[in-house]
């Protein structure tokens, strides 16, 4: 019984059922005393009756109240009584009055007699001779209402702290899983990601409980992959901080200026290389798939990759390489300008880094069966077809490569891409010389 539901509605049921059985039970035992008392107490009338018509001489044991009879039952009560024929008072109790207590018509009433309501029966004999009138006070009746009343309400009172119990026990029993999932959560320590253990889980907490595993999951890959990034960032930049120390203190022992003036050149260019790697370091952080932008707004590719292209213009000039863009139409797509405009700067400084000089870049913009593609196309040495996997990871560098470089250019495209819902593909040119990297966007 994994439910939640079920269990609760069984320990509830169960418990409201143990407290209704005592209830009845308290109230019939209840019922039967007061029953037997109110029969006891006609009995007790009849008696009373049956003793007075009995008696011989009766007129004169009316005359000087000798007809009365002691109260033998708490629920007995004082019956006076009319016997008329003719409109003649033939036979009366000692305290009923010489007149008559009610009409002539047969049936109850209620009258009023010395102050106090009478319940008064009237009745004919078969020949319409004798009319006989019996009353009774009310008062008796009202004190045995309150009286049963009474009665009744005990086994309730008595029985509603037990309910109470019952039903506090039955939820704690009924809520005992969800109070152990909150335990085991509650005592885990901040390293402790694994699952939690689904068997015993209740139905309606079993889709918390794998939310909770699939969190778990995510923070343990983002913990990975942040220690992994902290470990491959300690290391890449170690590497020029050594140079860097090594070429400054070449330069403080230097005793000739041409030897101190080379010195100072690389670390020049080693302080470059180290503002580049950190600037990357950066970047890849900010479109880290937990804090990147998802909001994104309709971009024009072709006009976003004209203006990243002049801002390269210069770097590509001293390089003596020819940057050409396709003409083509608008090219809309879903987006962030900014991590789109990362992901063509990247694009574009990988192709004119690695591209010999007099060589050429080319990027295009178009709609095919394919969707939006964005294509940049070098005239460099290109990335064989065993590498193009390796080089989509962070800090990884063909061996043999002369250009400098953190390796994390192709890693900061691919992850935009992955962001905005795109693929990256990694080609030859149909030249045979030179890379043709494509972001693809399929169609909506």
């Amino acid at each position: 019984m994994n439910s939640l539901r079920l269990r609760l509605v069984l320990l509830l049921s169960i418990g409201l059922g143990i407290a209704w059985l005592m209830a009845a039970w308290f109230t019939h035992v209840e019922s039967r005393h007061e029953i037997n008392r109110l029969f006891d107490a006609q009995l007790a009338q009849s008696a009373q009756v049956l003793l007075g018509t009995t008696r011989h001489e009766l007129h004169e044991r009316i005359e000087h109240g000798e007809d009365e009879i002691a109260v033998s039952h708490e629920y007995e009560q004082k019956l006076d009584f009319q016997i008329w024929s003719g409109g003649n008072l033939l036979l009366r109790s000692t305290s009923a009055p010489t007149t008559a207590m009610a009409g002539d018509q047969e049936g109850y009433s209620e009258t009023v007699l010395n102050g106090q309501s009478w319940r008064v029966l009237t009745r004919w004999d078969a020949h319409h001779e004798f009319m006989i009138q019996v009353a009774e006070p009310l008062v008796g009746r009202e004190s045995l209402a309150r009286h049963i009343t009474l009665k009744m309400l005990i086994p309730t009172f008595i029985t509603l702290p037990i309910l109470a119990l019952l039903i506090w026990l039955g939820v704690g029993a009924g809520l005992r899983p969800l109070k152990q999932l909150k335990q085991e959560v509650q005592q885990r320590a901040a390293n402790r990601l694994e699952p939690l253990a689904m068997k015993g889980v209740p139905e309606e907490v079993v889709p918390l409980a794998q939310a909770l595993n699939n969190l778990f999951s995510r923070l343990k890959q983002a913990i990975e992959s942040e220690r992994r990034f902290t470990a491959d960032a300690a290391h890449e930049l170690r590497t020029p901080l050594a140079a860097l120390r090594i070429q400054a203190q070449v330069a403080f022992r230097s005793t000739e200026d041409v030897e101190r003036h080379a010195a100072l050149e690389n670390v020049l260019r080693g302080v470059d290389r180290a503002t580049r790697l950190v600037a990357q370091l950066l970047t890849l952080a900010r479109v880290d798939p937990e804090t990147a932008i998802t909001s994104f707004k309709s971009v024009d590719l072709h006009g976003l990759a004209a203006s990243v292209m002049a801002d390269l213009e210069s770097f590509a000039h001293l390089k003596q390489i020819k940057l050409t863009l396709a003409e083509g139409s608008p090219c809309i797509v879903p987006g962030d300008a900014d991590q789109l405009g990362l992901l063509l700067r990247n694009l574009l400084d990988n192709a004119i880094r690695y591209t010999p000089a007099q060589g050429c870049v080319s990027l295009t913009t178009l709609h095919n069966t394919d969707g939006i593609v964005l294509a940049v196309q070098d005239t460099g040495p290109g990335i064989p077809k065993t590498e193009r996997e390796q080089v989509l990871q962070r800090f990884y560098r063909i061996p043999g490569s002369k250009e400098d470089g953190s390796g994390l250019g192709l890693s900061i495209v691919q992850r935009i891409a992955e962001l905005h819902g795109a693929k990256l593909v990694l080609s030859d040119s149909e030249s045979g010389h030179g890379l043709v990297v494509k972001v693809i966007w399929p169609p909506a």
